[in-house]
């Protein structure tokens, strides 16, 4: 993978895990030479991500619609900054760009990116891997959810197999490459 998006929180949450997590892992990025792709801000868990993979001399790509650039919330010290148009594009230009996606704690911003995602992933859109940054077992009621959501009839269980979830980012990274390796043998 040679880009990342990362969906996370434009605040930090109550809990300073979740902000150490959204360092750790734009460290990673950063020091393993895979490009973040993000929402432009400067704000919560973003800014985190963000300011980390620059510090280690990461690509930091954010895309960003104009009516929050307009708010200044944009981050004026990425590698590339695309300003956009509207939500919709932002999301797009995002999928487009990148190799596979990560999800950190967030709001609802954040879950309406990642089901999004997911949904593309169960009819077919793309192949690319999905995971959960389960900082401190955030997703887990989310998790539960989608088991649910199987066990409802409303999902094949082979669709819980279309997002990964660890605690750590290696870990997690490592799932996703298995992911990778599964779906494109």
């Amino acid at each position: 993978m040679k880009a990342i998006c990362v969906f996370c929180g434009s605040s930090n949450g109550n809990d300073g895990r979740y902000k150490e997590a959204a360092k750790a892992l734009g460290t990673f990025l950063a020091r393993s030479g895979i490009t973040l792709i993000y929402g432009g801000g400067t704000r919560g868990l973003m800014g985190e991500v963000a300011e980390a993979a620059l510090r280690h001399q990461g690509r930091v790509v954010g895309i960003i619609p104009q009516f929050l650039k307009d708010r200044e919330v944009a981050h004026n010290r990425l590698s590339e900054l695309l300003v956009v148009d509207t939500m919709h594009t932002r999301k797009a230009k995002m999928y487009e760009l990148a190799d596979g996606f990560i999800a950190l704690p967030g709001g609802y911003g954040t879950y309406e990116e990642l089901f999004e995602v997911l949904s593309w992933s169960r009819v077919g859109l793309h192949q690319k891997p999905i995971g959960l940054l389960n900082v401190d077992g955030f997703f887990d009621p989310l998790l539960h959810l989608l088991r649910h959501t199987v066990d409802s009839g409303f999902a094949a269980p082979e669709d819980l197999e279309l997002i990964v979830s660890a605690e750590d980012v290696p870990t997690l990274y490592g799932q996703m490459n298995t992911f990778c390796r599964r779906r494109h043998s």
